[in-house]
């Protein structure tokens, strides 16, 4: 009997400690780790667009409420942060950039937008430094902004730096100014042929006047010392601080190689790199199989790598080139260049093998194409490939889409495609698009609110280093259709401007929707992860004239303060 008795009051004990374990555990796990309250804070959810409180547990969002409401996730180690009705917005999804290129080119000389004298100058002052033969790179200047808006040649590089080979890409990536060293040391002279899907500008004569476009720029890259494995590392780093300057929490690396792909992942694996990015592979064509694409087949989509920091899903291709380098294909000819039409990267059953490619080893596919001939060609592809081998959410996406039949505009929602769009790109071209496509082409092109009134969504991003990364000035141009100097009054054909909540939707929720990625983050809510950014003024209540100026307080990825302004 007494051992009965003995037993049941061991069995009881243990049932007490469990349920006091189980009682502990949820204690415990019902208190945040840090919440922030009395805020200004934007949501993007349709359920609850506004609250003033947000609740953050390890590296997700706990509760998205009222102040009343939080109360009850603060516990004794809950650290509490009054936002003094500061405004909150999610973390911004940067929906397409070059990731590694904005970082390297912050070790190259800056000649962003910047008077070509200043160029020059700044290629003299390296000149001077370095010894004979090694390379002067740079990024960013535009002829369109001079005074002479013609190419630039060979010779005003000769005159500063006749002994160092030098290469300044044009601000599209499209487009490479060189000296006469430099086409040398390629081996391009004036018997040298327009390689498929480039062309070598030439003068009266037929000689190279020292602008590259697109694939003929290839023999050039071949010859340019890399950065090294740790400069590349360390521009990886370089480019994750300027994100999060801005609020970037994402972002859509719209092509890389293995090379950097690799540097990514030990950058991650050493604990630097916090930012998540959403990388595409740089898929070469046919010519080159043994690269990039073909190494991503034989893996498989890597998905939500260093706790969903990290993936790679996405084959990144192209159709054609840029509307400023003249190389994006048209359907008509140029109206400044007549009896010219562009140029396409590939023949139509090229393309078509390397979406089927793409489709058949389960990868999300990715065309850059500009021109409407380019934008054509995918849509054309993507919709035989998807008809042969239906697969239920493709989510294919066309980069960039800048030139567009009315029809094709039709067609991308009836598809279901989505177009990856830079809002700058529309009021960085507005004084030469018009130019190249003429008054009755430019009504398709830049088109947002045509897409979107079919149906589309569009995730938008910046094409950084091509403009400048700040988001801020693309929620601007969205918005309003002005430059920054708020340029033309009224905005440049404004029946195309994005509402606000459009537009901060095409940086967050349908950039992340693009990523596969809309279930986990581009919006605050409970379960989602704890990524937003603290900004100093209300997105949505500021003249819009200010949207541009918005200034980023503190970034959270992840529940992480990983940026604060301590001004």
């Amino acid at each position: 009997m007494n051992k009965l008795l003995l037993n049941k009051k061991f069995i009881m004990i243990i049932l007490l400690l469990i349920l006091g374990s189980i009682f502990l555990a949820c204690y415990k796990d019902d208190k945040a780790d840090i919440v922030y309250i009395k805020g200004n804070i934007y949501t993007v959810d349709t359920k609850h667009p506004k609250v003033s409180a947000i609740a953050v547990k390890g590296q997700y969002l706990q509760y998205v409420g009222s102040n009343t409401g939080i109360h009850k996730y603060i516990g004794k180690n809950t650290k509490v942060i009054n936002l003094k009705n500061k405004t909150v917005i999610p973390g911004i999804v940067e929906g397409h950039m070059h990731f590694p290129m904005l970082g390297e080119n912050l070790l190259k000389i800056d000649a962003y937008w910047k008077p070509q004298l200043e160029i020059i100058a700044a290629v003299k002052e390296q000149a001077d430094k370095l010894s004979d033969g090694e390379w002067i790179q740079g990024f960013g200047w535009n002829n369109e902004i001079w005074e002479d808006k013609n190419y630039p040649t060979k010779e005003i590089l000769d005159t500063v730096s006749p002994n160092n080979p030098v290469a300044l890409e044009r601000t599209d990536g499209h487009m490479v100014w060189v000296n006469t060293l430099a086409l040398k040391l390629a081996g391009i002279t004036a018997d040298t042929q327009n390689p498929q899907g480039g062309e070598i500008l030439r003068d009266k004569d037929g000689n190279p006047t020292g602008c590259l476009v697109d694939n003929a720029i290839d023999p050039v890259y071949k010859i340019i010392p890399a950065f090294s494995k740790t400069r590349k590392k360390e521009a990886l780093l370089k480019a994750q601080d300027q994100l999060f300057s801005f609020g970037i929490t994402s972002c859509a690396d719209a092509g890389s190689p293995i090379s950097d792909i690799e540097n990514m992942k030990e950058s991650y694996q050493e604990n630097k790199l916090k930012i998540r990015i959403y990388c595409m592979v740089s898929g070469l064509s046919e010519e080159d199989p043994a690269e990039n694409a073909q190494v991503y087949f034989k893996k498989g989509p890597e998905i939500g790598l260093y706790d969903n920091r990290f993936t790679v899903r996405t084959i990144k291709v192209y159709a054609d080139g840029s509307l400023g380098s003249r190389s994006a294909a048209l359907l008509e000819d140029y109206s400044d260049r007549p009896g010219y039409k562009g140029m396409l990267m590939h023949t139509d059953e090229e393309l078509y093998n390397i979406i089927k490619d793409i489709r058949k080893y389960g990868f999300q596919a990715s065309v850059h194409a500009i021109g409407d001939a380019g934008v054509h060609q995918v849509l054309n592809v993507y919709e035989k490939v998807l008809k042969e081998n239906p697969i239920n959410d493709p989510r294919y996406r066309i980069e960039h889409f800048q030139v567009s039949t009315l029809d094709d505009i039709k067609r991308l929602a009836k598809l279901k495609v989505i177009p990856a769009m830079q809002p700058t790109h529309a009021t960085s071209d507005k004084n030469m698009a018009e130019n190249r496509i003429g008054p009755e082409r430019i009504k398709g092109a830049y088109a947002w609110r045509k897409i979107l009134n079919e149906g589309s969504i569009i995730a938008c991003g910046s094409d950084a280093p091509v403009e400048l990364v700040n988001p801020y000035h693309g929620l601007y141009a969205a918005v309003t259709r002005m430059d920054r100097d708020g340029n033309p009054a009224g905005g440049w054909y404004p029946e195309e401007c994005m509402t606000r909540e459009e537009s901060l939707k095409s940086f967050t929720i349908w950039a992340a929707y693009a990523q596969f990625e809309d279930k986990i983050k581009g919006s605050l809510e409970k379960g989602k992860l704890a990524d937003f950014v603290v900004i100093d003024r209300d997105y949505f209540t500021c003249p819009k004239e200010e949207i541009k100026n918005i200034k980023a307080l503190k970034t959270v990825v992840g529940g992480t303060t990983v940026y604060e302004d301590i001004q």
